[in-house]
Formats: structure tokens, C-alpha cells, sequence
């Protein structure tokens, strides 16, 4: 019973610091980083009023938000108008109790391991389950609103997410065929010394890598929100921090995305030096150091991953939304399809 209750006290631990210290920091870091890349994509200086380097920019934007008055449509669902925002931050961040950020590292005899919830089997198949609720949020908050533009970005949102999760599911398939897991430790463990999924599936990373432009709706797949057709989509009667919070999930999501296709393709948390190299400077599994080396290496992936999202966004139009469907039906969908097959072939001969 006492490793019981200290285990659940771990776990409780780590969820508070990825809380803390991870998800709301990086959307934070996030929007901070956009508003500068973006700068420097169309040679502007972006933020640097707000404290030294504009850094302050996104807590005076919170304090703004939160100041706002809270608008609510006369016939508007109130209950749903309420919960939706609710939903689609939710999701955003149930993501991450899987996630690995790092192997395990040892204090004494107690082992931790660097992820909220580590070591679960099925752990691929409970981020696209979170993956796929998402869609609720921002379809309860077209629908909630009584307003024809929004029920017309909840249905688009719906109809994107649903028909870009397909592609999303079926590129990964190849990278659990080669790892044999859904774990995602053993995916990650996969990749040691160097051998990422991306030089051995890049076909299914491309897939996996638009697929998740389409889910976190970001331009050029924007259309729940197109501004010019549907005045802001989904929330367009929303204002104060529940519009806020629709901000903040979408820089969750991204954050998320980048985290996935990192922990997928990319290594995880693997540094990009041979366990050889390691060894004999001390760098050993369970170290602290090499646990928080680990930590650093997945992060600084990560941040490569958001920079390609913010890269994109400023550099492509928007879809129409008859070709972001026929993108994701006849072009990602064949494509996952064509993956797999060669997947099985190649493993086949290589048996």
C-alpha cells in the first residue's frame, strides 16, 4: 500500500510539473515565438514593447483577455457555449499523460520515470482517441452559438478533423509495424542510434506531418475559421478569456502535434549520439544527467517542429475547402494506403 500511495503521489507530481512547466509555458512560448518568426518571415521587429524583447507580450495579452467583458448570444445554448472551450483546452492537454520527455532517471533506488504516465500499451491509440474528442469542442461551439457562420465553421471543423484522422491513424501504422508496439517508449527505443522512423518511413511522416496541420487547424487548413467566408468560424460570438482559451488550445495542439511527430519519427527523446559514445563518459540510462540531456534533446525537436508550423502558415494561402477535401481523400488517404503495402513488402523480404 505505501508503494501504492507513492507511486499515485509521483504521478500526481508529474502531472502538476508537465502542467506547470510544460503545457501552458510552451502556449505561452508559443504564440511568443510565432508573433517573432513571423517578424522575421515579413521583415517586421514584432514584439518588443512589452518588457525586454517583447517578452511580456502574451501576459499583457491574458490580462487584456481576461479584463474583456463575456458576451453570450441571447439564443445561444448556454451550457454547451460554456463547456466548449472547456472541451477543445482539455484535449490539448491530455495529450502530454503519455508523452515521454525523457528514458528514467534514478534518485537513490527509486526510479522515475520522465513521463506523466509512462509505459502504457496502448498509449498511440490513447492520443488519437483525445485526438479525435477535440472536434467536440469546436463543433459544441459552432453549434451553441446560434449564429450561421459558426455552425458553419463547427461543420467544416468537424468534416476536416474527421476525414484528416483517417490519414493521421493510417501513416503511423508502418511505424508500428517496425516497433511492434503502441507503446511509445518501445517506438522511441526503436530509434536508437539514429535510426528514426523518418529515413525509414518518410512517406508515412509526410502524411502524419500534414495530417496534423489539418487537426490543429492552422493555415493553410484554417477554413473552420477563414475569415474572408465565415467572419472568425466557430468562435465568432465568443470573446474574453473563452476565446482565449480557443487560442490557447490551438497553440496546445500544436505544441502536441509537434510532441507526436517528434515521439514518432523523429527519435523522441533520443539524442543524436550512439549509446556507445555515451557510455564511457558516464552518460549511462538512469543518470541525471544524461535523463535531463534527454529532456532537453525532445524539447529542442520540438521547437524545430513549431518553427515548420509557424513557417508554413506565413508562407502558404489558404486551402479552398474543396481541395483540402480532395487532398485528404484522394491524395493522403491513397498515399497512407500505398505506405503501409510497402511497409509489409520490405519487412517481408527482409525476414
Amino acid at each position: 500500500m505505501p508503494e501504492l500511495l507513492l507511486l499515485i503521489l509521483i504521478s500526481l507530481l508529474k502531472g502538476g510539473l508537465v502542467l506547470g512547466l510544460v503545457v501552458l509555458p510552451g502556449a505561452v512560448v508559443s504564440v511568443y515565438y510565432e508573433r517573432k518568426v513571423s517578424a522575421w518571415i515579413q521583415h517586421r521587429i514584432g514584439p518588443n514593447r512589452t518588457g525586454p524583447f517583447g517578452i511580456l507580450q502574451p501576459f499583457a495579452d491574458v490580462a487584456k483577455l481576461l479584463l474583456k467583458e463575456d458576451i453570450i448570444p441571447t439564443d445561444a445554448n448556454k451550457g454547451f457555449h460554456f463547456f466548449a472551450p472547456l472541451i477543445a483546452v482539455t484535449t490539448a492537454v491530455a495529450a502530454f499523460a503519455v508523452t515521454p520527455f525523457g528514458n528514467y532517471i534514478m534518485v537513490g533506488t527509486t526510479r522515475i520515470d520522465l513521463a506523466v504516465a509512462p509505459n502504457i500499451n496502448v498509449a498511440l491509440l490513447y492520443v488519437f482517441g483525445v485526438g479525435s474528442v477535440a472536434v467536440y469542442g469546436i463543433t459544441f461551439a459552432g453549434w451553441s452559438s446560434s449564429n450561421k457562420f459558426s455552425l458553419l465553421g463547427g461543420l467544416r471543423s468537424a468534416s476536416q478533423m474527421i476525414s484528416y484522422e483517417l490519414c493521421m491513424g493510417l501513416s503511423v501504422i508502418g511505424v508500428i509495424m517496425m516497433a511492434g508496439s503502441l507503446n511509445l517508449n518501445d517506438i522511441v527505443k526503436n530509434q536508437a542510434d539514429l535510426k528514426w522512423n523518418l529515413f525509414f518511413q518518410p512517406l508515412g511522416f509526410i502524411v502524419f506531418f500534414v495530417a496534423g496541420f489539418a487537426e490543429t487547424n492552422r493555415a493553410p487548413f484554417d477554413l473552420p475559421e477563414a475569415e474572408p467566408e465565415l467572419v472568425g468560424g466557430y468562435h465568432t460570438e465568443y470573446s474574453g478569456m473563452k476565446f482565449g482559451m480557443f487560442f490557447l488550445a490551438e497553440y496546445g495542439h500544436m505544441v502536441a502535434s509537434a510532441a507526436m511527430t517528434t515521439t514518432l519519427f523523429l527519435g523522441g527523446w533520443q539524442l543524436p549520439i550512439p549509446a556507445s559514445v555515451l557510455a564511457p563518459i558516464g552518460l549511462v540510462e538512469g543518470s541525471i544527467v544524461l535523463g535531463l540531456l534527454q529532456f532537453g534533446t525532445f524539447f529542442a525537436k520540438i521547437a524545430v517542429m513549431c518553427f515548420v508550423f509557424i513557417w508554413v502558415r506565413w508562407s502558404l494561402p489558404r486551402f479552398r475547402y474543396d481541395q483540402l477535401m480532395n487532398l485528404g481523400w484522394r491524395v493522403m488517404m491513397p498515399l497512407a494506403l500505398v505506405n503501409i503495402i510497402l511497409t509489409t513488402i520490405v519487412m517481408a523480404f527482409l525476414r
